[in-house]
């Protein structure tokens, strides 16, 4: 289900809506943009690769999904079912909606 994004500052680089995120809720984390990619748990490459870059998102670079994307999209813990190369898709397209990331680590989130 698509969700309208009320906050474009928290569309994340790598195709999440860090605007809904159960980790940030949690951790008093800023999003990746305003983090400029040093995150509460470490630095993200897919955000220092699109500030390297100059790119609003991944979704905006000739090399989607790279080695970096599909890492993250495989990912047990973090992957998801196709939902954030969505997002990225919708917004290089001009359309701000977003599908949440049902993952493991979402509802991890949720037990702290």
């Amino acid at each position: 289900m698509k969700l309208p994004i009320t906050d474009k500052t928290m569309t994340a680089y790598c195709g999440a809506y860090c605007g809904e995120c159960e980790w940030r809720q949690k951790t008093g984390c800023r999003g990746c943009r305003a983090s400029a990619g040093n995150m509460f748990w470490g630095e993200c490459d897919k955000a220092k690769c699109c500030i390297e870059k100059g790119i609003s998102h991944c979704g905006c670079c000739d090399r989607v999904p790279c080695a970096k994307l599909e890492l993250l999209f495989s990912d047990p813990e973090h992957g998801d079912d196709g939902s954030r190369l969505c997002n990225l898709q919708n917004w290089k397209n001009g359309n701000y909606t977003y599908e949440k990331l049902n993952n493991t680590a979402q509802e991890n989130a949720k037990k702290l």
